[in-house]
């Protein structure tokens, strides 16, 4: 998020010119302890009993229901997931916080709350744990032995991981800001999905090229005030900052699925080129 572009002939769409002033109902005019949505936003209504899931698809991984009694006591809350296999309440396993059978060293187990707004809750989505990373790498296949990292290591990564997620965020609020007037108390994000190796049309046409292809690519669907709206963004290889954990070079846009997200992106792409 924040100064973001891909290199070469297809730099990452910017919305910076389409930054409009909200409207004063708008929890971003008020003080952040007391602000409040206004009442037509989802957060007010009565939530379905799948989760907060609108339409067809999950609203999200079921461990967020549980997410944050990791923030709060991460050991208390290990332990509590241990007493039951399956959740009653969504028929789901807890969240993997068990180490690994051959990891050589314990990683923390408490998880980190976002900035991002969890669609169909008041609260926010949660970071997954160390000890979380470390399961799911094993999953896709990753063998730690090949790679000899250490705990500093894991921290790293986990950092940088949440750092790319703030930092896409921010740029779909930047395309998210042309819609302020229709959407006044803002998007949530309803799912997410990693396609690594589904190379988006833009990021083939940019290989072609000669450009490198995106290390990853994900497609979030994010709820603007009762409407779906997918966004594709690219990870490219960027430059580590030690400061900020910024690391990825992003190209955030949303996808090409209905007539408002090529008029978005026609606006978009005619405000760079006659900035």
């Amino acid at each position: 998020m924040g100064a973001t572009g891909s290199t070469g002939l297809f730099p990452t769409v910017r919305a910076d010119a389409a930054v409009v002033t909200p409207p004063q109902g708008c929890p971003m005019h008020q003080d952040p302890a007391r602000a409040s949505p206004p009442p037509e936003c989802p957060m007010h209504q009565n939530q379905p009993s799948n989760g907060g899931a609108v339409g067809s698809g999950p609203a999200g991984p079921a461990h967020q229901d549980q997410a944050y009694d990791f923030v709060e006591s991460p050991m208390k809350a290990t332990a509590a997931s241990g007493q039951n296999d399956i959740d009653p309440t969504n028929m789901m396993p807890p969240p993997n916080q068990s180490p690994a059978q051959d990891q050589p060293f314990p990683l923390p187990l408490n998880r980190k709350e976002s900035n991002i707004p969890r669609h169909g809750s008041d609260k926010k989505w949660v970071y997954p744990s160390e000890q979380m990373f470390w399961n799911a790498m094993l999953r896709k296949g990753w063998r730690w032995r090949e790679e000899a990292l250490d705990p500093q290591d894991m921290s790293n990564i986990i950092n940088i991981h949440n750092q790319n997620n703030e930092q896409a965020w921010q740029e779909i609020l930047k395309w998210e800001a042309l819609h302020a007037q229709e959407c006044p108390c803002g998007p949530s994000l309803k799912r997410f999905g990693g396609k690594a190796k589904e190379f988006s049309p833009r990021a083939r046409m940019r290989h072609w090229m000669g450009y490198e292809l995106p290390f990853d690519r994900h497609d979030w669907i994010v709820d603007r005030c009762g409407r779906e709206v997918r966004y594709v963004i690219d990870y490219y290889d960027g430059e580590i900052n030690k400061d900020t954990y910024q690391f990825s070079i992003l190209d955030v846009r949303p996808a090409v699925d209905s007539l408002d997200a090529v008029w978005d992106r026609m606006k978009v792409a005619w405000w760079r080129w006659t900035s």
